[in-house]
């Protein structure tokens, strides 16, 4: 795929995002550029380490920025409180060219994901059980009995 249709296709799927999948996509885009940063410092490429940092960082910045304090202010304290963490990690390992810090900020940045999918799944399966009670099914009649009664 050429840059420029993959940029296209990137917008077009911003765009039409919900948010809970935009969610998603800002894990799973601190845990990528957080990834390639540590291979970059495992092969000393302190520059690639860097700029990769970074952008899990800005990342990492936004997921805080986006939390809804007004409406959950005791979650979002605790998890205002892990971003800043894995921000600091981050920081450490770029700063430093240290793996570990790397290491314990992708293994939480996967919990969250994880976490993240779990909360989608129950949410998805609420949503469906609530548009099936919405849907005008009609009441069982002796004619739709008749349809699918078995005779053996």
């Amino acid at each position: 795929m050429n840059p420029q249709a993959a940029q296209n296709y990137l917008r077009t799927r911003v765009l039409t995002a919900t948010p809970e999948q935009l969610q998603m996509m800002l894990f799973d885009g601190a845990i990528r550029f957080a990834e390639q940063a540590k291979l970059a410092l495992e092969k000393k490429d302190w520059e690639g380490g860097y700029l990769n940092c970074s952008r899990a960082q800005k990342i990492i910045a936004e997921l805080n920025s986006g939390l809804k304090r007004d409406l959950a202010p005791e979650l979002c304290g605790k998890l205002a409180s892990l971003y800043n963490y894995v921000y600091r990690k981050l920081v450490e390992a770029s700063m430093h060219h240290q793996i570990e810090p790397m290491d314990e900020a992708l293994s939480i940045l996967r919990f969250q994901r994880e976490t993240w999918v779990l909360l989608l799944d129950k949410l998805g399966k609420q949503k469906a059980g609530a548009a099936a009670a919405n849907l005008p099914i009609p009441a069982p009649s002796s004619r739709m009995e008749a349809m699918f009664s078995v005779q053996g």
